[in-house]
């Protein structure tokens, strides 16, 4: 397994609709269930999607040339870069990161159980 791959995160549901990814969040029904998906409007970057209440929040992760990770974050956010997208996914599992709710309960792919 190589370090620092989306493919290798069991939250990743690869190439779904934002209309399919909420569809699973509103049936895992408690806030903070995220899973992450390709983004259909910009390609080789991922979406983070995120349940609070009765909203899903999209949050866009990309990989740097440099092979850092980043995650788009509400305005006024200092940036932050990962070597490895494990490392992002962990610090956005606590509160006040620039996201509207942590990470908390992920939804896996059930693709990726053995």
């Amino acid at each position: 397994m190589q370090r620092g791959r989306m493919e290798d995160l069991p939250e990743y549901h690869g190439d779904i609709s934002k209309r399919k990814a909420e569809e699973i969040l509103s049936v895992a029904g408690r806030d903070g269930s995220y899973l992450i998906r390709d983004s259909k409007n910009l390609p080789g970057s991922y979406c983070v999607c995120v349940l609070l209440g009765e909203w899903v929040y999209t949050y866009r992760i990309f990989k740097q040339n440099d092979g850092y990770w980043t995650i788009e974050t509400a305005p006024g956010t200092k940036q932050r870069y990962f070597r490895k997208v494990r490392n992002l996914i962990a610090a956005f599992k606590v509160p006040d990161q620039g996201i509207s709710f942590p990470l908390l309960y992920p939804v896996n792919d059930p693709k990726h159980q053995q």
